[in-house]
């Protein structure tokens, strides 16, 4: 009897048609988990508290992918450390770049910085593009209608529900847009430890007066960030935010606080693991926040 309810439970909780699908970061996996509704089982292989540019594959990673029908990754090698050794460990033709199962965020949509020379003395940087799209709303729309498209395509049967929900999810960030843009309207515009929030600063219209990093990758400096600090008295007007994450080091930020007098934000990039459409919502509302004038 107890083995008859622990089938019955399994049926109910992972239904025999839901595509497994493996989201490299918790935003990547919070759009499938949109888009996709019930007929997605979402596993995330980034945890949100740790930088993705600087993971290690590992074999939970290789097990994942290796039953997964659909990846969604963020893409423009964001990932580019750990997830190819990750998908050569799990042997799963199905999910290889090329393959319908695999789906990159990043070439759906235009990027910023792309075209930049693949130049190690420049940093850890990206030719084709900031990466890091998932804060910019707008764009998480446009990568919601083309993955429902994957979606699909993968399962011909719902597409219908796969692109109303995309819809769905696109009418949501209109209709947020402007109240955001009103929020941080004034703001005196932010100072980031690496170029991961500058999609959202370009979306809302705000200037992103430098990196606390000299190079992407590489730690600020006493030098960078006494002549950071001067450009920022400089300009005079409204002071912005010097934003970290809670994985970067804080000592920078701090030290940047004291030269200009700028305030600190810690503000996470992705939503929490196993997130929904709400609380992608609720990060944005905490970046508005933080970026809003003082009053």
């Amino acid at each position: 009897m107890k083995r008859l309810w622990l089938f019955l439970f399994l049926l109910v909780a992972a239904p025999a048609w839901a595509l497994e699908v493996v989201a490299t970061t918790s935003s990547m996996g919070m759009l499938a988990r949109t888009v996709g509704g019930p007929r997605v089982k979402v596993t995330e292989l980034a945890p949100p508290d740790r930088d993705a540019h600087m993971l290690q594959a590992r074999p939970s990673m290789m097990r994942a992918l290796r039953d997964a029908q659909l990846v969604v990754a963020v893409g423009a090698e964001l990932e580019i450390g750990w997830l190819p050794a990750a998908m050569n460990g799990a042997a799963n033709g199905a999910i290889l770049p090329g393959r319908a199962g695999y789906f990159e965020a990043a070439a759906q949509v235009p990027l910023l910085d792309a075209g930049q020379a693949a130049d190690r003395a420049q940093g850890d940087v990206h030719p084709a593009g900031n990466p890091h799209v998932n804060l910019d709303p707008a764009r998480m729309a446009t990568i919601a209608k083309a993955l429902a498209e994957r979606l699909a395509q993968l399962d011909a049967a719902h597409a219908a529900d796969y692109r109303e929900r995309a819809k769905g999810f696109a009418a949501a960030v209109e209709e947020k847009l402007p109240a955001w843009k009103q929020k941080t309207a004034g703001s005196g515009g932010a100072v980031l430890y690496h170029k991961d929030g500058a999609y959202l600063l370009h979306a809302l219209g705000l200037t992103l007066h430098g990196m606390l990093e000299p190079v992407p990758g590489v730690a600020p400096t006493a030098s960078h960030l006494e002549a950071l600090a001067g450009k920022l008295r400089g300009r005079g007007g409204r002071q912005g935010v010097i934003v970290h994450t809670p994985y970067q080091p804080p000592a920078g930020a701090e030290k940047l606080a004291g030269l200009s007098g700028w305030k600190v934000a810690v503000l996470p990039i992705d939503p929490p693991a196993g997130a929904d459409a709400n609380a992608y919502f609720a990060l944005v509302d905490r970046w508005a926040e933080a970026l809003a004038p003082s009053k």
